[in-house]
């Protein structure tokens, strides 16, 4: 199976400098089993990336937004992904599709709350953790 897991991530980078602060979305992409293997690839990959780079400098929380799991990679037609439209200041909430066809968009509303990110008012489930 084919797995896409979609995630949020907050860094406390701001201690520096107020500018600083990050915040973000991303996507990770693996070929596993189960979907229980691919969030454990998930984890490692992240964590090299902590290694390695600094994409995740500083505190950093990452929360799992949606795990999508296919058995194939389309191939006769193309397939949109993670659509997401924002209105006024990043700040707030924002709407996105993680599948959307013409048929059906399956949009949901995410914003942010007491620091922790929201979809649909159900807060969204921590993944990792760097201190």
């Amino acid at each position: 199976m084919y797995f896409i897991g979609n995630f949020q991530y907050l860094t406390n980078q701001q201690q520096g400098s107020e500018v600083e602060r990050r915040h973000g979305f991303f996507s990770m992409m693996v070929q596993a089993a189960s979907s229980q293997v691919a969030l454990e690839k998930f984890r490692q990959r992240l964590d090299l990336f902590r290694q390695s780079s600094s994409l995740f400098e500083g505190q950093c929380t990452i929360y799992i937004s949606q795990l999508l799991e296919f058995d194939q990679v389309p191939t006769q037609e193309a397939v949109m992904l993670n659509y997401r439209s924002y209105v006024g200041d990043p700040l707030l909430p924002h709407i996105s599709c993680v599948v959307p066809t013409e048929q059906s968009n399956a949009c949901t509303i995410h914003e942010w709350a007491k620091g922790h990110p929201r979809t649909e008012g159900h807060e969204d489930a921590l993944f990792l953790q760097f201190s």
